[in-house]
């Protein structure tokens, strides 16, 4: 767990951050009020759909890499997400998804978005 400490202009008051993580990254970023816009949330690793995992392959020495990294300092750059109906689907983010898959974590910080089932074949194209 992490504490942050911000010393603001006396004219302000000063308050405290408290944020923890499976995989050393922060936990939840709201998105846009309202629900508008995407969101940076944890999901788990198997709520999310991957459907051209079959089609590609990964490059192993960067999945190493990146799961060095990740072990060291958490993930950095969340995956993108496309919600449709309730679920999740993956399409970019392959090399650090399958990183969080070796290390055993059991979620990873998404960037998820509303889309439609017509988004979605879009991305099967």
């Amino acid at each position: 767990m992490a504490n942050l400490m911000l010393r603001l202009p006396i004219s302000l008051r000063s308050f405290s951050v408290s944020a923890s993580s499976s995989n050393g990254s922060p936990p939840v970023i709201g998105g846009s009020s309202g629900g508008v816009g995407p969101m940076i949330v944890e999901l788990p690793l198997e709520k999310i759909r991957r459907p051209l995992m079959r089609t590609r392959s990964n490059d192993q020495n960067k999945v190493k890499e990146l799961m060095n990294s990740i072990r060291e300092i958490g993930l950095q750059v969340p995956i993108d997400v496309i919600e449709v109906d309730g679920a999740y689907y993956g399409f970019s983010g392959c090399h650090r998804y399958e990183a969080h898959q070796k290390l055993g974590l059991p979620t990873i910080r998404c960037k998820i978005r509303k889309g439609t089932k017509e988004t979605l074949r879009h991305h099967l194209r």
